[in-house]
């Protein structure tokens, strides 16, 4: 289970708490049902400073679990790629620079894009006490989506949660702007039909341009799920604090958060036989797997008693992990 670091659920909290309880709530309210209106955005969707502070209290958690979710796969499968520069784009109250510290403690440097002067005040706030050096130092700069201007150049770039608030008609442009200087690029959207065919329409255009898939994906070759009939995702399961519990009005200690990615990269990495792509499903003296393999095919097998070690490591296997084939 994913919890955020002490120092931000410490930050995060002596924030929130500067505003009166219902005032939060009721921009939570208003910021929920615009996401799930969905669509791209024609004007900032954080519209003030409680608007900024309730979006991170809400969603700030999730955000991190999936980021860094999809970071510590990319970087199983890299494990000799060691990042020293971070570029977040969109990134608003830096959720993705928090989980990237997290996973690579060889990051020196990390630099935020984001339009909305609000996040960027409470995202260095945020960041003052950390206890990572690249995340206390990290640099905001405002400024727009814009693959007009020059990519940005960093080890590691990361957009998050912001492709579904782009128009259509520039997704493309956006995702090859994004990987034209970054050593590692990883695209994060919601674990939704819509979010998932986003994701796929960015691993394409990612392919076309001769980068190579990192994570998810045990393969290079197209995606063998038919469009509309299904869609690829993850969860992240992670912990609630009491301030997060109140304001998303849950009763339980926890939340799963779901999410599609992608991760690419000039060069190739080692890529497993199988990949889990549901939940297993375990049974006494057996365990049934769904497997995306390595040959782009989408295939079932059940592992019984009688397959002995491999049978033992099916039993600890979970959703997204890599499988033998």
């Amino acid at each position: 289970m994913a919890a955020l670091p002490e120092d931000l659920r410490s930050a995060l909290d002596g924030e929130l708490s500067r505003y009166p309880q219902q005032r939060l709530a009721q921009s939570v309210e208003r910021l929920s049902a615009r996401y799930r209106q969905g669509g791209a955005a024609s004007a900032p969707i954080l519209a003030s400073d409680v608007d900024v502070a309730a979006y991170a209290g809400y969603r700030m958690p999730a955000t991190y679990a999936a980021v860094h979710a999809a970071l510590a796969a990319t970087a199983a499968r890299t494990p000799d790629f060691a990042p020293r520069t971070h570029m977040d784009v969109g990134g608003g109250t830096g959720a993705a620079v928090w989980a990237a510290a997290s996973v690579w403690p060889s990051l020196e440097k990390a630099t935020v894009i984001e339009q909305v002067p609000a996040a960027i005040t409470l995202g260095t706030r945020l960041v003052a006490q950390a206890g990572s050096a690249s995340v206390r130092t990290a640099e905001w700069r405002r400024g727009l989506i814009d693959p007009g201007s020059p990519p940005p150049e960093a080890d590691l770039v990361t957009l998050s949660y912001v492709l579904g608030e782009l128009p259509d008609r520039i997704r493309e442009d956006v995702v090859r702007w994004l990987a034209a200087k970054a050593r590692t690029v990883v695209l994060i959207e919601p674990g939704t039909p819509a979010g998932f065919e986003r994701i796929r329409a960015a691993r394409d255009v990612l392919s076309a341009s001769g980068a190579h898939l990192i994570a998810p994906c045990p393969h290079e070759h197209g995606c063998p799920i038919a469009p509309g009939e299904d869609w690829c995702h993850f969860s992240a399961r992670l912990s609630r604090t009491g301030l997060h519990r109140q304001l998303k009005s849950g009763t339980l200690g926890f939340e799963d958060e779901k999410f599609s990615y992608v991760a690419a990269s000039p060069e190739a990495a080692k890529l497993p036989e199988a990949r889990i792509v549901r939940h297993p499903r375990k049974r006494k003296g057996l365990v049934v797997l769904d497997l995306c393999t390595a040959g782009a095919t989408l295939t079932e097998t059940t592992v019984s008693k009688r397959h002995g070690d491999l049978y033992r490591a099916a039993r600890d296997v979970e959703w997204g992990d890599a499988w033998p084939g």
